[in-house]
């Protein structure tokens, strides 16, 4: 099978907000990474719930995510941190956004995709998680903190 362009980048934005669900699962029930790689992998990607469609998901974006957010994750929330105001430490932000800081994370010291890309990217996925919320643009201040940090060549 032969997947255009646009396509697999629709895959991959799919992957990121697998990832933020998998990490926030992982977090909230203990479950280990294998458990919940395959979960997603055999089950959500382009499973139907409710007569909707999941996207199918890039299982490499996926994987990459999860394993680089567990991996770095003492890195990425150091990182996190440092972005986020003093009285608000990493531990005790929302998990979903957790999740998320630690998805993009991983992306951005993966140094493949541009940090700019990245922080659209998460920023549509917590737009996803939070319709109606400040998130989003939180997300995107945090995200670029993170990113310069992160890459400073690119900016």
């Amino acid at each position: 099978m032969t997947v255009s362009n646009n396509q697999l980048r629709k895959m991959k934005s799919a992957s990121r907000l697998y990832a933020v669900q998998a990490l926030f699962q992982m977090e909230v029930s203990g479950q280990t990474v294998e458990s919940v790689v395959r979960e997603f992998t055999e089950h959500r990607f382009g499973e139907v719930f409710d007569d909707i469609e999941m996207q199918e998901g890039d299982v490499a974006t996926f994987r990459g995510l999860v394993d680089g957010a567990v991996n770095e994750q003492a890195k990425i929330d150091q990182m996190t941190d440092r972005a986020l105001v003093a009285k608000w430490p990493i531990g005790r932000i929302d998990p979903t956004l957790r999740a998320l800081f630690r998805a993009a994370g991983a992306e951005l010291l993966a140094e493949k995709t541009p940090p700019k890309v990245i922080i659209v990217e998460f920023v549509q996925v917590a737009e996803a998680f939070f319709p109606e919320g400040k998130e989003p643009k939180f997300v995107n201040g945090v995200l670029d903190h993170m990113a310069r940090e992160a890459r400073p060549e690119a900016f």
